[in-house]
């Protein structure tokens, strides 16, 4: 199983960018399949990866993800484009939609049809990226715009009709939407035991195009972390998962909190949330169980998290997804390290001898 890392978030801001930098130097030495770059409402996630490109050789670089009401079709193409010919073609696309606080509150756009919004876009970008001029007649999106003086354009940058693209979905129709359009999957609120949730629907979308579930490259989130004192990292990761199923969207549109529920915790997520939206954050993050924490992240003994390793790879996941862990650049390449080390070596259980 492959493994990838993630940089930025939220509320990342670059304050600590040179240890960001050699953390992700320290990825492409060990063999670090990808580096993703996430935006929300902080630093964008295209500015990092260009930066990154330069000062790394063989690691591919991810956006994770650029957000389409950001940014018109084309102008993410063009970016795409852009950022694979200076990276030596190394740049996956990675898309999503977000959510309406951000949507609607951050970027002025509607966020209404979420998915018909996001199946255009990405047909439009596609079409950029193989050389094709730009015409396109959907409920969301038209090109040339009517009624003005534009003309059906297309890129002069070189066509990159090889140039992956991953959806960042959570939502059955969403997910048959990435197994029908897309190269791949950047996951997370994922339980292994209950992967059917997000491989089912990926697989039927695929299938509807004439593909199979093995042609998405599968990737999610993996927050691991070990440490024999158990109930310390459970304290410290109850207040994370309480903010996804409480904070992460609003009362009436939390994505995450839609697939743990669909998960089997959907009276904890109500209650996780009800909590949240209600201001009393230390009661959302005391009523989220042990057992839910265990089984979404990969913490706990180097025992525990083997265990874990070997279910989401059991699962069909491809490739995991790790967070820096620690304050300093030293102790993210640290435990980056002993993450790669331990995931190879719990996989390796699940390869076929020669």
């Amino acid at each position: 199983m492959r493994v990838a890392i993630s940089v930025g978030s939220a509320y990342y801001n670059g304050e600590n960018w040179n240890d960001i930098v050699e953390y992700v130097k320290a990825a492409d030495r060990l063999g670090v399949d990808t580096v993703w770059s996430a935006e929300a409402w902080g630093m964008d996630a295209v500015a990092s990866i260009g930066y990154l490109a330069a000062v790394t050789n063989n690691i591919k670089l991810g956006t994770g993800i650029m957000q389409i009401s950001a940014r018109t079709p084309a102008a993410t193409a063009m970016t795409a484009m852009s950022l694979a010919q200076i990276s030596g073609d190394r740049f996956l696309l990675g898309l999503g939609v977000s959510g309406p606080q951000v949507v609607e509150g951050l970027h002025g756009a509607p966020f209404a049809k979420p998915l018909g919004r996001l199946r255009e876009y990405v047909e439009i970008v596609r079409m950029a990226i193989d050389g094709e001029r730009l015409v396109y007649d959907g409920k969301h999106y038209e090109l040339p715009r009517p009624g003005g003086e534009g003309k059906a354009l297309k890129c002069s940058i070189p066509p990159r009709p090889e140039l992956p693209i991953y959806l960042a979905t959570l939502g059955p129709k969403s997910l048959e939407l990435t197994g029908e359009l897309a190269d791949g999957w950047v996951g997370t609120s994922f339980i292994p035991e209950h992967a059917n949730v997000f491989l089912d629907p990926i697989k039927a979308g695929a299938e509807r195009a004439g593909r199979t579930l093995a042609d998405i490259d599968i990737q999610t989130s993996c927050q691991l972390v070990v440490s024999d004192d158990v109930d310390a990292l459970v304290a410290k990761a109850r207040p994370g998962m309480a903010f996804t199923l409480g904070g992460m969207g609003s009362a009436k549109s939390n994505f995450y909190n839609d697939a743990y529920s669909r998960s089997g915790w959907a009276d904890v997520a109500e209650e996780v949330q009800a909590h949240w939206v209600g201001g009393d954050k230390a009661a959302a993050t005391a009523a989220v169980p042990e057992e839910l924490v265990l089984a979404a992240y990969p913490i706990g003994t180097e025992a525990m998290v083997r265990e874990r390793i070997r279910a989401i790879e059991t699962s069909g996941v491809g490739c995991v997804r790790v967070s820096p862990q620690g304050k300093t650049a030293a102790d993210q390449i640290e435990h980056l390290e002993m993450a790669v080390d331990l995931i190879n070596s719990a996989a390796d259980v699940h390869r076929p001898k020669d």
